[in-house]
């Protein structure tokens, strides 16, 4: 995988719309965070080790930092726990709960701190296999239908293959939202220029970024 590559042609994938300084706010928390001591304020301690696992499943250790070396998933943890509303919060708990049952389930574990990095691969490569257009329309049906009657206070029942597969995409979306927002992608995989020259309205990105970055996406 050429991750340089990956990361400048993907884009936010979460749905959520969120200010610039707010994500710089979070991450530069995270940053000031060592690792070893985490303690996740959303997720359990459980839920946190899997996290890890997980972003690093995602975005593994290459030519660049692993997500878990540039703290995406203290971010995540921070995100969930200061950003998202109550319904969000929820729906990502059941979904993950759903995700963590399938994957002890199918590797035979009494637990989920029993599962290892190659039994959650496994089920998250399920979750995130491609979709037909068709499925995925009514998979975004079935999770509206759910967050609406949620909302109106009436008794929802979520398809667990389409919990499952959401908190997949949606973990996926938000690991690499938070990775393209660290300082270490920013500065060092990403086009850089902190103090920016004259401004050009219309080229092509090869060109504007000929003298420095070779084609990488700005990172501001």
């Amino acid at each position: 995988m050429d991750r340089r590559k990956a990361l400048k042609n993907m884009g936010l994938a979460m749905g959520y719309t969120v200010a610039a300084p707010t994500l710089i706010s979070i991450m530069q928390s995270c940053k000031q965070e060592a690792v070893m001591n985490w303690t996740p304020d959303f997720f359990t301690k459980d839920e946190g080790s899997v996290l890890t696992e997980l972003v690093d499943i995602i975005l593994p250790k290459t030519d660049s930092p692993s997500a878990s070396e540039v703290q995406v998933n203290l971010f995540i943890d921070r995100f969930m726990n200061e950003v998202a509303d109550k319904q969000q919060q929820d729906f990502v708990k059941i979904s993950m709960g759903r995700f963590l049952e399938k994957a002890t389930k199918d590797a035979n574990k009494e637990s989920v701190a029993d599962l290892t990095s190659e039994e959650l691969e496994k089920t998250l490569a399920v979750a995130l296999k491609k979709a037909s257009d068709e499925d995925e329309k009514l998979s975004m049906q079935a999770i509206k239908t759910y967050n609406e009657a949620i909302a109106e206070g009436k008794e929802a029942i979520l398809d667990e293959t389409i919990a499952r597969n959401s908190f997949a995409n949606q973990l996926r979306g938000m690991t690499i939202m938070a990775y393209k927002t660290s300082e270490y992608v920013g500065e060092n995989v990403l086009a850089y220029l902190p103090v920016p020259g004259a401004y050009i309205a219309c080229d092509d990105i090869d060109t504007l970024t000929e003298a420095t970055a070779k084609g990488k996406a700005w990172s501001l």
